[in-house]
């Protein structure tokens, strides 16, 4: 029973109108416009993993409409560490360059691929991947678009290294000791 209601309020909520009108806000074409991707144009390339996304926090007026976007960039060598989007499936197009990308799914298998420009990868909704730029010379860059105006995004290393979880669970749940959690969490720091 609580798997059917979880499912029931893991996504976006229907609505009953057109779109949903911030408060106190008097609407015009400017709610609907979205200016903030106008710095990738002609802009110099991080120097290290950026993403740029547009959700209801940025654009109120896509609450309720089930969809926001992402364009993210990979400096030779940088990695979008793994995570997960825990209200939707994420759907990245890539435009130059080359990505690693993969998810594992809840039975523990990996599927992971290359991905060439051009190439489109689906990464499920609420499962643990990554997207990594192993190329020596040439930057990457992709286009995702989720199945949610507030996709949510959960990285593990810093959800499970940098909060307050009771030392012995994280020892025992990753079979080691507590000199190399400290290490790990030392790390991340960094």
């Amino acid at each position: 029973m609580f798997a059917i209601f979880y499912s029931a309020i893991a996504g976006d909520p229907d609505i009953l109108a057109d779109f949903v009108v911030p408060n106190n806000t008097t609407i015009d074409a400017n709610n609907f416009t979205f200016t903030g991707m106008r710095q990738l144009v002609g802009g110099e390339y991080p120097t290290t993993f950026t993403a740029l996304k547009v959700s209801m926090n940025e654009l109120p007026t896509l609450n309720g409409q089930s969809v926001s976007y992402a364009v993210l960039e990979f400096p030779v060598g940088a990695i979008n560490p793994v995570h997960i989007h825990p209200r939707a499936s994420e759907l990245m197009f890539l435009v130059s360059g080359t990505l690693q990308v993969g998810f594992v799914d809840t039975s523990d298998n990996l599927f992971k691929q290359s991905l060439r420009i051009g190439d489109i990868f689906v990464f499920p909704k609420g499962l643990v991947h990554f997207q990594y730029n192993n190329d020596t010379t040439e930057p990457a860059l992709a286009i995702s678009a989720f199945g949610s105006a507030n996709a949510g995004t959960q990285l593990i290393p810093t959800s499970v290294f940098n909060t307050s979880i009771f030392e012995g669970i994280l020892d025992a749940s990753f079979h080691t000791t507590r000199a190399t959690i400290r290490k790990i969490e030392d790390g991340l720091k960094a």
